[in-house]
């Protein structure tokens, strides 16, 4: 049987087993994984790219209401 690929997590850099029984992968446990996502959600991350012009909140309403 082959070696299983490890990969880094992106959190702390522990090694981690890319396999099913490693329920956080590429995370190395629950708390990497929700640093992360705090790390989005505070916008510390993002993807590059344009930015979308500003949106009226009308603009989801159907016509004619």
């Amino acid at each position: 049987m082959s070696k299983p690929l490890t990969v880094s997590c992106p959190t702390c850099g522990k090694a981690v087993d890319f396999t099913p029984k490693s329920t956080w992968r590429p995370f190395c446990s629950e708390r990497c994984r929700l640093i992360d996502l705090g790390e989005w959600f505070a916008e510390e991350h993002n993807i590059p790219g344009d930015e979308l012009p500003p949106r009226h909140p009308d603009d989801d309403e159907p016509s004619g209401y």
